[in-house]
């Protein structure tokens, strides 16, 4: 299977590159704008597989099929839900949330194998995407958790939690007081449930709330730690592969 990557964070393709090379996927080719990818689709036969992030330094990526009409299958990647999502929704094969997870990757592969569409039967409608970029749909995320405290229930509004963490297979929500309470949800559910203007996941462990970041320091390997008004017990590092998104989100 030949494929290739568009990706702007080459530390990203090149670990996407090589999680693919031991699944038997070729990478013949790593590009990482949108103006490098329109070239070298103009000069070049198109492979059977993309993995395509869909933010890129210069655009988003849909821009390269304005100008190109895509003969690929698609597996798109995104740090970004609310743009997951939309792509889901579309004719393509999966997607992958970031920082990609080795299994997730291993059962999208699986799943284009066992689809296998020919080329001239993919069909992505790039303007339907694109619209749903520019004028996103109204989408209602949850406001409140309910948890279990003895013999009651406690009602926890989504704007008191400093942040979502996950800890001995267990979702806790530290809040305003400083208690951590216990979920009945896991971090992979939160994700069709925060809001991505409120949230961000800065790595498989931790979502921040962005009205509770009290300060943001220098790390070492490129990463960001996280300082909250009252959660302090760990460390909230943003990972290599999310840095430039949390960047933009803050924004």
């Amino acid at each position: 299977m030949k494929a290739i990557i568009i990706e702007d964070e080459k530390p990203a393709a090149r670990r996407l590159g090589r999680l693919l090379g031991q699944l038997n996927v070729n990478v013949s080719t790593m590009l990482h704008s949108v103006e490098e990818s329109i070239e070298w689709f103009q000069n070049n036969e198109h492979p059977e597989l993309i993995f395509l992030d869909i933010q890129l330094s210069d655009g988003l990526s849909f821009e390269i099929f304005d100008v190109i009409e895509v003969r690929s299958a698609i597996i798109f990647t995104t740090a970004f839900d609310e743009y997951a999502l939309q792509a889901f929704k579309l004719n393509s094969i999966d997607y992958l949330l970031k920082p990609i997870d080795d299994e997730e990757l291993e059962k999208a592969v699986k799943q284009y194998r066992d689809f296998k569409p020919e080329k001239e039967r993919i069909s992505v409608d790039f303007e339907d995407i694109k619209k749903l970029l520019v004028n996103p749909l109204e989408r209602e995320y949850k406001k409140r958790f309910t948890t279990r405290v003895g013999q009651h229930l406690k009602i926890i509004n989504a704007d008191e939690v400093e942040c979502f963490f996950s800890e001995n297979k267990g979702t806790y929500a530290a809040t305003l007081d400083g208690r951590n309470y216990l979920l009945d949800t896991t971090l992979e559910n939160l994700e069709e449930e925060l809001s991505p203007k409120m949230f961000f996941r800065v790595s498989r462990k931790f979502y921040v709330n962005i009205n509770h970041i009290n300060d943001i320091i220098s790390y070492t390997n490129s990463r960001l730690q996280i300082k909250l008004n009252h959660f302090k017990e760990q460390e909230i590092i943003v990972s290599r592969e999310r840095v430039k998104d949390f960047k933009l989100w803050l924004e």
